[in-house]
């Protein structure tokens, strides 16, 4: 994934013309989501004094690898954890970050922007990129449908297995389409100013006329990014691939559109937990008779889980919890995770106290290492 991010050059490429235009001898950065350092390696390029590379992931050791092959070691300063959690000895100059998925709305992107203007941004500072810009139509897309779709709804058995259906579709996913698939005129759904963000969630609603007769399967969204003052990047239908691609919203059925006809489209991203809940309500009315519906649909990824009885029981507030056999092993190894004990003295104890589980002390042993990878300092 990081080779591909850099061999796209559209990507890459804007990024440095923005490093270029802002970054002087002076100055101080951090690179949010630093993978393997290519940001901060650009700005060591251009003289940044200072670059603080925050990545959580292992990959940062192969950036820590990169730079001092490269000459930087003693300019980049990698630090492995999230950038919420991270206090920098001095304010920076300079916010660049690439956290985006296939939209800018991604598991902790905009949380850690929005945290990293308000404590790490020196007064007058600068956010790299500026704002994104969010856009969607109506799209006719049979093969990006069928992904959502087959093999749920025919299979060679002969079994009903439709079922699925309501996960699948109301899963959206990556894709890719042409302009002429397009049914609607791409419409703005909302614009992310990064500037001056102070909010992770985003809604919009739109309504659109259908210019072209076809089948509608769904809605296709990407985004244009402007990185700096005229330094942009669009992944549009009609602009060069890029390695972010589109999302593609299914609908549960196909729907014949003619000329004329209306959709409106209600589209949420409420970011829960480290993931965003997906909801987009569609309705598409007959242009001859505006008060006769073709379809209406309310989907959300909420409903792309399957959740048994149990698990909602589990998570209801009024629920008191009892740990169960793997709940009270992990609470064991935290206990025994006091600084005085090695890995192998806790295997050994967890291994004799839950035998029932762990055959040799060996066995426990994977298990007390992961814990430590995850908790211990």
């Amino acid at each position: 994934m990081y080779g591909q991010m850099i061999s796209d050059n559209i990507r890459t490429d804007a990024y440095a013309r923005a490093l270029k235009r802002i970054v002087k001898r002076t100055s101080v950065v951090v690179d949010i989501g630093a993978g393997t350092g290519i940001l901060s390696l650009l700005a060591a390029q251009l003289g940044a004094r200072k670059i603080y590379a925050i990545e959580p992931s292992d990959v940062i050791y192969l950036g820590r690898e990169i730079a001092a092959e490269n000459g930087y070691e003693n300019r980049i300063e990698f630090i492995q954890e999230m950038s919420t959690r991270v206090t920098l000895p001095e304010q920076v100059d300079i916010i660049v970050s690439d956290m985006n998925g296939v939209l800018p709305l991604f598991e902790q992107h905009l949380p850690s922007l929005i945290d990293a203007q308000r404590r790490l941004l020196a007064p007058g500072g600068t956010i790299i990129p500026w704002q994104a810009t969010l856009w969607m139509a109506l799209v006719e897309a049979p093969k990006l449908f069928r992904r959502h779709t087959i093999p749920w709804e025919t299979n060679r058995y002969g079994l009903d297995m439709r079922a699925v259906l309501r996960c699948t579709t109301n899963t959206w996913r990556k894709g890719q389409v042409k302009l002429e698939q397009l049914l609607t005129e791409p419409k703005r759904w909302a614009t992310l100013d990064y500037r001056g963000l102070d909010n992770p969630n985003v809604s919009g609603d739109i309504k659109s006329t259908i210019r072209k007769a076809g089948t509608g399967h769904g809605i296709i969204v990407w985004f244009d990014s402007e990185l700096f003052d005229g330094v942009c990047f669009s992944n549009a239908p009609d602009a060069p691939e890029l390695i972010y691609g589109s999302a593609f919203f299914p609908w549960p059925a196909s729907v014949a559109c003619d000329i004329g006809d209306t959709v409106s489209i209600a589209l949420r991203a409420n970011l829960v937990g480290d993931d965003y809940i997906w909801s987009w309500d569609t309705c598409v009315r007959n242009q001859g008779n505006p008060g006769h519906v073709k379809a209406s649909f309310k989907q959300s990824t909420f409903l792309a889980d399957p959740l048994s009885l149990t698990i909602l029981h589990k998570r209801a507030s009024d629920h008191k919890p009892i740990l169960n056999d793997h709940g009270r092993i992990e609470q064991r190894i935290l206990q025994l995770m006091n600084g005085q004990n090695s890995l192998e003295e806790i295997a050994k104890q967890v291994a004799g106290q839950f035998s029932g589980r762990f055959v040799t002390w060996y066995e426990a042993m994977n298990h007390v290492s992961d814990v430590s990878e995850k908790y211990s300092r």
